[in-house]
């Protein structure tokens, strides 16, 4: 069973009278790509296999989603919800979802633009663990290591509070002022990965110190 999410219980599913149960593909980036039916049979293959396969209800057989496209979907989790009638299937998607084209199948292409963090966020952390030696600019500063990175987070950061005060007299610098935050936040994100931590782990603190308030005068 290649599935790492070991908290998934397949006893807790429910399938409806036509044995199906309903499964919506969430790529690991957050946005929703797609709804699809399983039945006993395609739950068991995705378990199995690493790659989520559907029932079609037309064609009455099992199908691998991007066996004719090449645009597999690779289960990374499965969680089912309170009821246990519909699944949610958490997956590295090989190029776009839909048969259409696009990405999702829902509102096509139109994921909020944060998403590409967590794209970018996989980006570094695969350049990180692969030690490439492409020549690239994050390769070197990768190789350069944690103070050469951390100099970096903290030269973008005054550029920010520059840009930041030169907006304030300015408004026509916004432009340049997003582009200076944007260089803080990749080398961030970039100090994070070579320790070992993401932006999901910051998010989490956030979150706690957030509840933690929550109630409190």
């Amino acid at each position: 069973m290649t599935n790492p999410d070991q908290a998934f219980d397949s006893s807790r599913v429910r399938f409806d009278e036509r044995g199906l149960v309903a499964c919506i593909v969430q790529s690991v980036h957050g946005d929703v790509r797609m709804l699809g039916y399983m039945n006993q049979e395609a739950l068991e293959r995705t378990q199995a296999t690493g790659r989520v396969t559907f029932f079609s209800r037309s064609r009455q057989k099992l199908w691998v989603k991007g066996e004719t496209s090449g645009h597999f979907l690779s289960l990374v989790s499965l969680r089912v919800d309170c009821d246990g009638d519909t699944l949610l299937a958490v997956a590295r998607c090989e190029g776009p979802t839909c048969h259409t084209g696009t990405k999702s199948c829902f509102s096509p292409d139109s994921a909020p633009s944060f998403t590409f963090l967590a794209e970018l966020e996989t980006l570094l952390h695969a350049k990180k663990a692969a030690a490439s030696k492409d020549g690239s600019y994050t390769e070197k500063l990768f190789a350069a290591g944690t103070d050469r990175i951390a100099k970096k987070v903290v030269e973008e950061a005054g550029e920010v509070v520059l840009a930041a005060k030169t907006l304030d007299a300015d408004p026509a610098t916004r432009e340049a002022f997003l582009g200076e935050a944007a260089d803080l936040v990749f080398h961030l994100t970039m100090l994070l990965a070579h320790e070992g931590a993401t932006l999901g782990d910051v998010a989490e603190v956030l979150r706690a110190r957030h509840e933690g308030r929550e109630g409190k005068p």
